[in-house]
């Protein structure tokens, strides 16, 4: 074999042990138990690591072209790697052009090639008057379709309303690909005080849950009727975890992601002032992160990614502090992979549950078959992880462009030591991350 990686512990499909993976041409031809395998040129890893699969990131802004001074693809994906995340899908909104067709998704290629440093794909958008288009989007290679409820944001990404919501579901029904949908209810968070000033509870009391509540139930009922995927965006609002479970024991095409942001912090302990936790919907209390937890234990919940949304340090309003007018996004897919763990370990989980969580599925929901495993036929795409070690999230060290993370001075429990892509150590320093299509 070309090479081979021997660990006293791997997470595979025959759980936690030693093991040894063989890989020729960045893709993996072997994996057997103990440390027996040998090749042209092997990996010894330490004794305080785990080789695990390279974790996929399916919710990620990049930004770029068009506001790349928030992010861009080169410090994204350096950023990336140094989490272990081998493999991110971009997010069709806050660059510009919005990748609402299949011009704009040419646009974007062609900006990110040859500067990334972990692989990219790429979700459409489906927004007011684009359902013509959704088809060719889907042909030229997008994971799916992300869609809002309420106002994005950004102006040149508006939401859909419930007619326009059911004639896209259908399409994509037809087309086999999911849509994916940031759920919060309009009328719901209208009607709610609006936010202003420094103190966090007059920004929760803002987006309640009952706005997910209502929007997730929205979602149900048209995925149940048009017989299309659907795929819950960042739930933080555990209050919908029994609907969601219900619709799905029905036979609804619904599945759930949340973020680690929502399993690491609550609001309780959110100070005056402290944008950099500003995120839409928002960080709730600590009994709501609680059921969260459970909601991943009982398979609800199906994955965790990052929806690692920065911006420049100005919009989080750091002079005012005023939540209602800072920038809502939270930077922190360097630290997702040891913040989930922090609280996994606390809580009685394994390796073995955060790789699922965290890799394999969120590979499945994108349809990405080589990829968030270690199995022969996967890409050799690995991070080695030391999960006993400790340390302080310091954001002057993190590797996305601007210096501003809710993560900052958190003490995590586990490094990313090391990070392969197809075989490869990704230093950052030599981009050779590829451009992924649909399938």
């Amino acid at each position: 074999m070309e090479l081979v990686f021997r660990a006293r512990r791997a997470i595979t499909a025959a759980g936690d042990g030693p093991c040894s993976v063989g890989v020729d041409r960045g893709r993996i031809t072997a994996v057997e138990p103990g440390r027996a395998l040998s090749g042209d040129r092997v990996v010894e890893l330490g004794e305080d690591v785990v080789l695990m699969p390279g974790l996929v990131d399916t919710h990620v802004h990049v930004n770029d072209p068009g506001r790349a001074e928030w992010e861009g693809f080169e410090t994204a994906t350096r950023a990336a790697a140094a989490g272990g995340v081998t493999t991110i899908v971009d997010m069709p909104l806050n660059s510009l052009p919005p990748t609402v067709d299949p011009d704009a998704l040419d646009v974007k290629r062609k900006t990110a090639a040859g500067r990334v440093h972990v692989d990219v794909g790429f979700w459409g958008g489906a927004i007011p008057g684009n359902g013509g288009r959704l088809a060719a989007l889907h042909e030229a290679g997008v994971f799916g379709f992300k869609c809002f409820l309420l106002h994005s944001g950004v102006d040149e990404f508006p939401p859909l309303d419930d007619a326009e919501l059911e004639a896209d579901l259908r399409i994509l029904a037809g087309l086999g690909a999911p849509m994916i949908v940031h759920a919060e209810d309009a009328p719901t968070i209208e009607a709610a005080p609006r936010p202003h000033g420094p103190h966090y509870a007059g920004f929760l009391a803002s987006r309640p849950p009952e706005a997910e509540n209502r929007a997730i139930a929205r979602v149900i009922e048209l995925a149940r009727r048009t017989g299309a995927r659907a795929h819950i965006l960042h739930l933080s609002s555990s209050d919908a975890l029994p609907m969601i479970a219900a619709a799905r024991a029905e036979g609804v095409a619904l599945t759930v992601e949340t973020c680690p942001h929502y399993l690491s912090f609550t609001a309780e302990e959110i100070r005056d002032g402290a944008t950099q936790f500003k995120c839409c919907p928002p960080i709730r209390e600590a009994g709501n992160r609680e059921r969260l937890w459970q909601g991943l234990a009982d398979g609800v919940i199906d994955c965790v990614v990052s929806d690692h949304s920065p911006c420049t340090p100005e919009l989080k309003r750091f002079d005012s502090g005023d939540f209602g007018e800072a920038w809502g996004g939270i930077a922190g897919l360097q630290v997702g992979l040891p913040a989930v763990w922090s609280g996994a370990a606390r809580r009685g989980h394994t390796l073995a549950d955060v790789v699922r969580w965290m890799a394999t599925r969120p590979a499945e929901l994108a349809g990405m078959t080589r990829k968030g495993r270690i199995a022969v036929g996967y890409d050799a795409d690995f991070c080695a992880f030391a999960p006993d070690e400790e340390f302080v999230v310091d954001v002057s060290k993190l590797r996305h462009r601007n210096p501003v993370s809710a993560y900052d001075g958190s003490p995590l429990r586990g490094v990313v030591r090391q990070t392969w892509l197809r075989g490869q150590e990704v230093t950052g320093d030599d981009p050779r991350g590829e451009l992924l299509n649909r399938g």
